[in-house]
């Protein structure tokens, strides 16, 4: 009797231990990429009172089995389903990822490294990627600067490290000169705007290495020395206006500035005069001509809006050419044509190249968005039409998942029996799983059978308090014998 209540007493204490189990799931129902936990009872130990007998072929008696008296139960184990994909939530927050697959985020205290599901992320103040609900520095690798043109193309996947993904360095995009342009379109023999004085007016913005934006105006005029029919025409450098709309250059003399059309032909003849147009042919046939920004005058100093430039429309020639500029922008004339268009010429000039934009120059950009792709790069968008690779998140895989320790705060640490972390991260790709953002992975926790798992420990924990109550009707009778 003594026996069966202390079986009682171990079998409820083990449907305790399992109520509390489905008590946290069910608590846990909506905690952001919670993993349910189940239990499983094992029996205790047993008292032999009879050890088992072997046959004994002279006597020609049997065998007796051993008589074992069970002394209740226990738990045998605390499974979490870790490896179950939880469901996905709608946040449409971009720093809010999900996993699919059975990969785990690292984060950091500063001191150690833990894992988690849980991709609830933003910035911080110090521009790192951060878990929204401890701080911990999500890890992953920086991309690597190119020294020569000093962007940040790729990833080495080694020694994780925090992800400051807003440091003052990938705010802003740096400028680019304007190193290409192309000259397409129709020059009409009979467009009256090419006989008139002024002639048709083409305009070129480009950029210098600050990112400062000018203009340059050209303008076709006929050659006055042929009749219009005779498809040759002048192009001329007119002006050359800083940011602020001041001109920085006037031409004084361009009559020398030829573009000739003859049998379909393009040929170019450039002022020697001034030096501003020079006459570049390429390895193709292409014809090219180059603005050699050295040689047109301009102040010493960038444009600024508080100092205005020289007072607009004077010749400044000198020798000084336009600052901070790399070298001349080349541009192409392969497409430009002359044909028959109805009296009006169509001529435009655009930076770039025609083909790929190439050499189109760029401003100072600054940072206008983060985007996180779903093998975990991440990508910033500036406002001059670039963008950088900032990094990748990293993530950790192991060979026993189930073997983590739960640290609270929807965190793991590793153990002996998940497999340590040895501080380098996995592409998420290479084990087939990816990232999706604006959305969040829900608990795995099953409510349905949570309150099935939980009539059964109900029942199963009155059952072992029934066994105490009979043993002590049991006790009762026996200390009513003296009676």
């Amino acid at each position: 009797m003594m026996r069966s209540l202390y079986s009682g007493v171990a079998g409820l204490k083990t449907h305790q231990t399992r109520m509390d189990v489905i008590g946290n799931n069910i608590a846990n129902v909506n905690t952001t990429a919670y993993k349910s936990q189940s239990m499983t009872f094992s029996d205790l130990m047993y008292q032999t009172t009879q050890a088992a007998s072997g046959a004994n072929p002279t006597t020609g008696v049997g065998g007796v089995n051993a008589r074992q008296i069970g002394l209740g139960s226990k738990t045998s184990a605390i499974k979490t389903a870790i490896t179950g994909q939880g469901a996905s939530q709608t946040t449409n927050d971009p720093f809010d990822i999900m996993i699919t697959g059975s990969n785990f985020f690292v984060v950091n205290n500063g001191q150690e490294n833990f894992f988690t599901r849980d991709g609830s992320f933003y910035v911080d103040g110090a521009g790192n990627l951060c878990m929204t609900s401890t701080g911990y520095n999500v890890m992953g690798w920086l991309a690597d600067e190119d020294p020569n043109s000093q962007t940040y193309g790729t990833i080495k996947q080694d020694i994780v490290q925090r992800l400051q993904i807003m440091s003052p360095k990938y705010m802003t995009y740096p400028p680019e000169y304007t190193s290409k342009a192309t000259l397409s379109g129709i020059v009409d023999s009979y467009d009256t705007n090419i006989a008139n004085p002024n002639g048709k007016l083409v305009t070129l913005d480009f950029y210098d290495n600050l990112g400062f934006k000018y203009t340059a105006m050209f303008s076709f005029h006929d050659d006055t020395t042929d009749t219009l029919a005779d498809g040759k025409f002048r192009l001329r450098l007119d002006k050359i206006k800083d940011p602020n709309g001041e001109t920085l250059y006037g031409n004084a003399n361009s009559s020398d500035d030829t573009l000739q059309f003859a049998n379909n032909e393009v040929a170019f003849k450039f002022s020697t005069k001034d030096g501003t147009l020079e006459q570049v042919g390429d390895t193709a046939g292409n014809m090219v001509f180059a603005l050699n920004l050295s040689t047109v005058a301009a102040a010493a100093q960038p444009p600024s809006t508080t100092t205005p430039p020289d007072t607009a429309g004077t010749d400044k020639t000198s020798s000084q050419g336009l600052p901070n500029f790399d070298g001349p922008i080349y541009i192409d004339c392969s497409t430009l044509t002359n044909l028959n268009n109805n009296g009006a010429s169509t001529a435009t000039c655009v930076r770039g190249d025609a083909s790929n934009g190439a050499g189109a120059g760029r401003k100072l950009g600054e940072m206008s968005g983060v985007s996180i792709q779903k093998d975990g790069k991440i990508y910033a968008t500036y406002d001059n039409g670039q963008s950088r690779l900032l990094g990748q998140i990293a993530t950790a895989s192991f060979a026993n998942a189930s073997g983590l320790e739960k640290a609270g705060d929807n965190l793991y640490s590793s153990t002996q029996n998940s497999g340590d972390f040895d501080g380098i991260g996995v592409d998420i790709t290479a084990g087939g799983g990816y990232m999706n953002t604006g959305v969040l992975e829900m608990s795995n926790v099953d409510l349905s059978a949570e309150f099935t798992e939980m009539i059964t420990t109900q029942r199963g924990f009155q059952a072992n308090s029934r066994i105490i109550t009979v043993s002590d009707t049991l006790l009762e009778e026996l200390t009513n014998l003296k009676r």
